[in-house]
């Protein structure tokens, strides 16, 4: 007898995967695939984080800790806040979670009802809204795309909103446009949920991936601003995956707005017990020194990666019309190279051994027009896919 939740008919496969499926059949085969579907850094965990869960496992750290997590990492996560972004975001506020994911499902069991609909922009990551339909919400798509930078605009907002509204969420930088809000942005959004008594919710866990334009040297400062900046209404959300390199470690967090404290405490001790221990004791090394000086230098060959991928990928006959200002990730307009991109990287990956993310996987707003290619890997590589791509449009 197969009788699962009517909900599981909304939960979508990730698209991406018939692909990962198969360019792992064709490199089992002997040929060479080199993987921009993928959004995860190629760079191992830093050393000190890594030593650091070698130290605390060996030192039996091992147990339960706090629903919310080692104390003194969320106040090293407060810390970082006041020193990186000049904001005073309490330690008590601070929730470590599984991952960005299991800050999202905190989040939305702590405030989403049977029927309430979220608002989330289209093109955007897919899970949102299968985490959303998960708890019996319902994710209401905003189209958007270059006249604002493929984030949603207040007015936007406004027209979408109805009495089943429960909030909105939105992410700076974004998947998979790799674009920011500027804090009077933030503000303004935030605004036009409180006149609605409605909740915010912002996706942060590419900060620290940001870049200035390529004739702007890339310094130690903060070039984002968090959404923490703009009211402490506000869910933020983040993770140790990509700036701090450590996705297979399933660590997040979350800023929790203090009226809801108690609630997200008792679902964390009931759906997940803690995050991960030894996990947590690593990630205690993230904001040492000698840790964030590895990744600046990352993030500053992240930058060069970009600059290499993106006019090449325009010579091609791509259009990017998302400024790519943060994440790893170029979403192009493939339309004048093929009528469907899910086509085009099936073909891509069969004939050149490029792996690519078609539109498919972010919504329903012209995703036959766009594909995604994510600049993890090397200049090299970046290079000879490049060169693979250029035979096959015959360029």
């Amino acid at each position: 007898m197969y009788r699962p939740a009517a909900r599981l008919a909304d939960i979508e496969p990730f698209h991406v995967v018939e692909l990962l499926t198969r360019a792992r059949q064709l490199e089992a085969e002997g040929r060479d695939i080199i993987h921009m579907e993928v959004g995860e850094p190629d760079f191992p965990t830093p050393e000190p984080i890594a030593q650091a869960a070698i130290n605390a496992i060996a030192g039996g750290k091992t147990m339960y800790t706090q629903a919310f997590g080692l104390p003194e990492l969320r106040q090293a996560i407060s810390d970082f806040y006041r020193q990186r972004y000049g904001v005073d975001v309490p330690a008590r506020r601070i929730a470590v979670t599984n991952g960005a994911s299991g800050a999202l499902n905190l989040a939305f069991a702590c405030l989403t009802n049977p029927g309430d609909e979220w608002l989330l922009a289209d093109p955007g990551y897919p899970c949102n809204r299968h985490i959303l339909r998960t708890y019996e919400g319902r994710p209401q798509a905003i189209a958007v795309g270059p006249e604002s930078n493929f984030q949603p605009t207040p007015a936007q907002v406004g027209a979408a909103w109805n009495v089943r509204t429960a909030g909105l969420l939105v992410a700076s930088p974004a998947n998979p446009t790799g674009t920011l809000l500027t804090l009077p942005e933030i503000a303004a959004l935030a605004d036009i949920c409180r006149t609605r008594n409605g909740h915010f919710m912002v996706d942060e866990i590419y900060h620290g991936l940001t870049y200035a334009p390529k004739e702007v040297p890339l310094g130690d400062e903060c070039d984002a601003p968090t959404a923490c900046a703009a009211g402490d209404d506000i869910w933020v959300i983040n993770s140790f995956s990509k700036y701090f390199q450590m996705t297979g470690w399933r660590l997040g967090w979350m800023v929790i707005p203090e009226p809801y404290l108690r609630d997200v405490e008792k679902l964390a001790q009931n759906l997940v017990l803690c995050p991960s221990t030894p996990a947590q004791h690593a990630a205690l090394a993230a904001f040492r020194p000698e840790t964030i000086a590895i990744l600046e230098e990352r993030r500053a060959e992240f930058r060069r990666r970009r600059d290499f991928l993106a006019p090449a990928l325009e010579a091609l006959g791509f259009r990017i019309t998302a400024r790519p200002e943060g994440a790893f990730y170029l979403y192009c307009d493939s339309s004048a190279l093929a009528a469907d991109s899910f086509a085009l990287a099936r073909d891509l990956l069969e004939k050149t051994g490029v792996a690519a993310t078609p539109g498919l996987d972010f919504g329903a707003n012209a995703p036959e027009k766009h594909i995604r290619f994510a600049y993890t890997t090397g200049v090299d590589r970046l290079a000879e896919a490049v060169e693979r791509l250029r035979r096959y449009f015959g360029r």
